[in-house]
């Protein structure tokens, strides 16, 4: 068996934001939002991309949005890249779509809280090493959480995950390896097909079950995401060597390591690793030491 991608947008929202979704969004998010504890019980998937309702506001970037049995919406977003200001736009479209849950005239008492959870294909936050961080609005002395705290911003970071397959605890790590490795995957892995949803989500990603057009697009998807990145390895390999050219008399390496260290929050060890010329582990002592 061939899988898709489920880290590009297109297989992402098809895998967990399509009409048969419902349970596997459901022990997705019971997973990586609530330990893998059945919290979820129901919700609805709604459309995510609606038009923004004032004019001059930016349209949201979101794959799949939800909206829980007790009224809490859940939006979620896969990210490849790491584009300019994400995490902006990731507190901007948690932000957005609390605001714009009243109609006018309603009260405040009406609002519900908002939980952003977002998958990178990238390190977000060098420093740490636990590959799922979350955030909250906590008072900064006395480290209390603010009574009204409705927006939760949770993230999973791919790269820092690095469990091989029978290494598989929790809930949460047969869908983060799922995220991370399906492409690559030829069959089910028997302790993950032992969990319907995750079975499902395997038999959604089958390549035998798209058309053509849906192969091509994906292709066509894949290969973008492929000449981005191939691209800022370039301009960070070309400013390499302009930068070891220009400081060459404060040594080469001593040069690398200025360089990787820059890139610490942009890039993962064995990336930074490839462009530099430095060893993973130059780089793990540094992301240490920052």
């Amino acid at each position: 068996m061939i899988f898709i991608n489920p880290k590009t947008d297109y297989a992402f929202k098809k895998i967990f934001g399509s009409s048969e979704s419902k349970d596997i969004l459901i022990s997705f998010l019971n997973a990586l939002i609530y330990e893998g504890n059945p919290t979820i019980e129901d919700l609805e998937i709604i459309n995510p991309n609606l038009p923004p309702k004032v004019e001059g506001l930016k349209d949201s970037y979101l794959d799949v949005k939800a909206q829980l049995n007790n009224g809490t919406l859940v939006i979620i977003e896969m990210q490849v890249l790491n584009v300019q200001s994400f995490g902006k736009r990731v507190f901007y479209n948690a932000a957005k779509t609390y605001a714009f849950q009243l109609q006018a005239a309603q009260g405040y008492r009406l609002l519900k809280p908002v939980i952003a959870l977002t998958i990178t294909d990238f390190e977000m936050f060098p420093e740490s090493e636990d590959f799922s961080s979350r955030f909250v609005l906590k008072e900064v002395n006395k480290n209390f959480t603010y009574p009204e705290n409705d927006l939760d911003l949770v993230f999973v970071e791919l790269p820092k995950f690095t469990k091989q397959e029978d290494q598989l605890e929790t809930l949460a790590d047969k869908w983060i390896y799922f995220m991370k490795n399906a492409r690559s995957l030829t069959s089910v892995p028997e302790t993950m097909d032992r969990i319907p949803e995750i079975h499902q989500a395997f038999d959604i990603a089958n390549q035998a079950r798209l058309s053509r057009e849906e192969l091509e697009d994906l292709d066509r998807r894949e290969q973008f995401i492929y000449d981005q990145q191939g691209a800022i390895i370039k301009a960070v390999q070309e400013g390499i060597e302009q930068g070891i050219e220009q400081g060459i008399e404060q040594g080469k390496r001593e040069e690398k390591l200025a360089i990787a260290r820059q890139l610490l929050s942009q890039l993962d060890n064995a990336t930074i690793s490839q462009v530099t010329g430095l060893s993973v582990e130059d780089v793990q002592n540094l992301r240490g030491d920052s």
